[in-house]
């Protein structure tokens, strides 16, 4: 997970967060939110069954497991992909961590995962319900058809029929909104991609963001029954009280009193948010977890500026549109082996056994879905280069 994107790539020359450093900030989040709710709620604690801050954060460690190289561009493609070559439940990130923990990961010959416990798993699901045809629920599930066993067993806290999450699911939920809108707006000060600097001081500029914001935001539930016009007047204000405290006046040049700035900012806002959490026993409420109108705000413009400057930059989309291509090419290649059957040697020795045993094309597919989701980066363009005959490497590289 170190060497896999978690906004731009680590291999980019940019000091930035990976997968690994953002979900490790998860977990110290999500275990901060669990032993303050256990020491400040404690009634309320009881009335919700009990929260276990082992078990968020180890959902917490699970939850990006599944991402693949390259982040949500190749995420994309590997679905459009794997449903292209007949596995209608395609490819996401979520239920491909829940595969992972509940079957690909080994940790003893004779059981399949990691062999962790139903409120471990039934954690982990920040979508608790299987791929539906579409809407919502189409782009984000918890589960493939293939861990459905698993994710039925997980999901046997709960009542037939309900969809709720646990409450230790909404609280990782939560730390990785908090985790990701925090940091990686400081990450892209710090390289110049998103200027706080004048947004602290420039309506104009809040203005223009929030309207492209909106736009996003609107198509996520929670926004969905609101006026266009309302959202656009909370987020602004929102946004604003978030803006207005940084001790930001210029771009970043790295100066001790800029980067002691930027720190106080960062520990503030996630002290803040740790603190915008309470909760709710009454289950006709729906979550038991409240998270704060004002919080909830905040997070969600925060996260619309990595969006707006970072990832709809022109600069990311090339790459991105490279890395699309990279994982197309190789999908390919892996999927001509399979209809050959001759060429099985061009898989590595830790999926090539599984590839040959597989039952049926679908589960080919998915297995392909496997190997190419776990690969790092540099393995990733590495492996491709050497099929393709661009960089043939050494016969005596471990494949």
């Amino acid at each position: 997970m170190g060497a896999v994107t978690q906004v731009v790539s680590p291999t980019d020359g940019i000091l930035s967060h990976t997968r690994l450093t953002h979900t490790l900030e998860v977990s110290q989040i999500g275990r901060r939110i669990a032993e303050r709710l256990n020491r400040e709620e404690e009634s309320k604690v009881k009335k919700v069954g009990g929260i276990d801050p082992d078990i968020v954060e180890t959902a917490a460690l699970i939850h990006d497991l599944g991402h693949p190289p390259f982040g949500h561009a190749v995420e994309k493609e590997l679905d459009r992909l794997v449903i292209a070559a007949g596995v209608a439940d395609g490819f996401e990130g979520n239920p491909q961590s829940f595969r992972i923990v509940t079957k690909l990961a080994t940790r003893n010959a004779k059981i399949s995962g990691l062999n962790l416990t139903r409120a471990t798993l039934n954690a982990s699901l920040k979508y608790p319900w299987t791929r539906a045809t579409s809407g919502y629920r189409k782009r984000k599930w918890g589960a493939y058809g293939t861990e459905k066993k698993e994710f039925d067993w997980a999901r046997g806290l709960h009542d037939p029929g309900d969809e709720s999450r646990s409450v230790e699911a909404e609280l990782m939920d939560w730390a990785d909104d908090v985790a990701y809108a925090v940091h990686d707006v400081e990450d892209f000060y710090r390289v110049g991609l998103i200027p706080l600097d004048r947004l602290s001081s420039d309506r104009e500029e809040v203005k223009r963001f929030v309207r492209t914001a909106v736009r996003y935001l609107t198509d996520e539930p929670h926004y969905q029954s609101q006026e266009l016009r309302e959202t656009i007047d909370a987020l602004v204000e929102a946004f604003v009280r978030v803006v207005e405290p940084i001790p930001v006046l210029e771009p970043y040049r790295g100066t001790r009193r800029q980067r002691a700035g930027l720190r106080a900012f960062t520990a503030y806002w996630i002290n803040t948010y740790v603190n915008a959490v309470t909760l709710v026993p009454d289950e006709s409420a729906g979550s038991r977890v409240k998270i704060s109108d004002a919080a909830r705000d905040q997070v969600d413009i925060l996260k619309q500026l990595t969006r707006f400057y970072v990832i709809t930059n022109p600069a990311l989309e090339t790459q991105q549109y490279g890395q699309r291509r990279v994982v197309r090419d190789l999908f390919r290649i892996y999927e001509d082996a399979l209809d050959s059957n001759s060429d099985t040697g061009v898989f590595p020795l830790s999926h090539r056994e599984d590839i040959e045993a597989a039952n049926g094309d679908e589960e080919a597919i998915r297995i392909l879905a496997d190997l190419i989701s776990s690969m790092t980066e540099p393995q990733l363009l590495r492996t491709h280069q050497r099929l393709i005959g661009i960089a043939p490497g050494s016969v005596t590289d471990v494949i």
